[in-house]
């Protein structure tokens, strides 16, 4: 087997293309003070619709083994992930949900009732001409469901996948040391769930911050007085999403990688992104003294981080 020499190592302040797994293998070992990134949700998005729950989790399981080597002791991995909030269960038994808000019709469950009862040859059809209503309604009021709507459908639960990020990484001897949590804009609150049930709309994301066993030096001085009364010790953190996402479909704040490197790294130190999409991570790397690796595995990504990272450094007058 062909071992890497320090000379075939990804060098610091470049975006690759690649899986993610397999080039963290090639980043020197003990090298990387931070890795902060936010993987697929596995929520239907363009780059991972064709990627199965297990597939899902292999990805998760495998990036999270290979920062075991590649992290300076007492550094830490970040992940920005979110619980799915939609999972499709087949074995779920349907919900039986009727919107009384929303009823256009007066008859009631009980006239249906009544009505078979006169009439019990009648199909829906018979009965809705009988009561003046609509079949669908003779439906709902019978199986509590739109014939047109979700009756058919896969029902959905919510998964909690911190429970798999903890797993993965404790498997390494990568320790869960703490969980910020981040507001930000709802995102459904004009959807048929948030007016068509009594499930929240989702305004949050969690933030699970592992450990590798080392010294881990605690120095406030990172950060002003102002910055650790206000976000620095503070598990709640408030900032705002990202306000379009016209050039990649899942960006975050640069304000979220911004934070952790301010927090956990001290200039020179090199940062990971191995779901770098945009760019974002680096761009915070570059505006607060820090190097970066940057890893994607969609061309397109990785050519638009570049660009957007040429840009800053265009503007500032160099990197780092």
């Amino acid at each position: 087997m062909k071992v890497q020499t320090e000379l075939e190592w990804l060098e610091a302040d470049h975006i690759y293309c690649g899986d993610a797994a397999t080039l963290i293998g090639q980043i020197a070992p003990e090298s990387i003070a931070l890795s902060v990134w936010s993987p697929p949700y596995h929520v239907g998005k363009n780059y991972e619709k064709d990627n199965t729950f297990e597939d899902w989790k292999s990805l998760l399981r495998r990036t999270i083994h290979a920062h075991s080597r590649v992290l300076v002791s007492g550094g830490f991995l970040v992940v920005n992930i979110a619980d799915i909030l939609c999972f499709q269960d087949e074995t779920m038994p349907r919900i039986q949900a009727p919107n009384l808000s929303m009823l256009k019709s007066p008859v009631t469950r009980e006239d249906v009732l009544e009505a078979k009862k006169e009439h019990p040859t009648y199909n829906r059809y018979q009965l809705a001409a009988l009561l003046g209503c609509s079949e669908q309604t003779i439906d709902r009021r019978l199986n509590g469901n739109n014939i047109r709507g979700g009756k058919y459908s896969t029902q959905t639960r919510v998964q909690l996948v911190g429970q798999f990020i903890d797993a993965f990484a404790y498997e390494v001897g990568l320790y869960l040391y703490d969980r910020r949590i981040w507001v930000k804009d709802p995102t459904w609150a004009n959807n048929q769930w948030h007016s068509n049930s009594y499930r929240s709309v989702s305004e949050y994301e969690d933030l699970y911050i592992f450990w590798k066993p080392g010294e881990t030096p605690v120095d406030r001085n990172r950060l002003e007085n102002r910055e650790w009364s206000e976000w620095g010790s503070r598990q709640v953190w408030h900032f705002k999403s990202v306000r379009t996402n016209n050039d990649h479909e899942a960006k975050f704040p640069l304000e979220l990688p911004r934070r952790f490197i301010r927090l956990l790294t001290t200039e020179g130190n090199t940062v990971l992104d191995c779901f770098m999409g945009s760019g974002t991570t680096a761009l915070a790397a570059i505006k607060e003294k820090r190097h970066y690796i940057g890893i994607d595995i969609t061309p397109e990504y990785v050519r638009l981080a570049r660009h957007n990272i040429k840009n800053e450094l265009y503007d500032h007058g160099g990197g780092n």
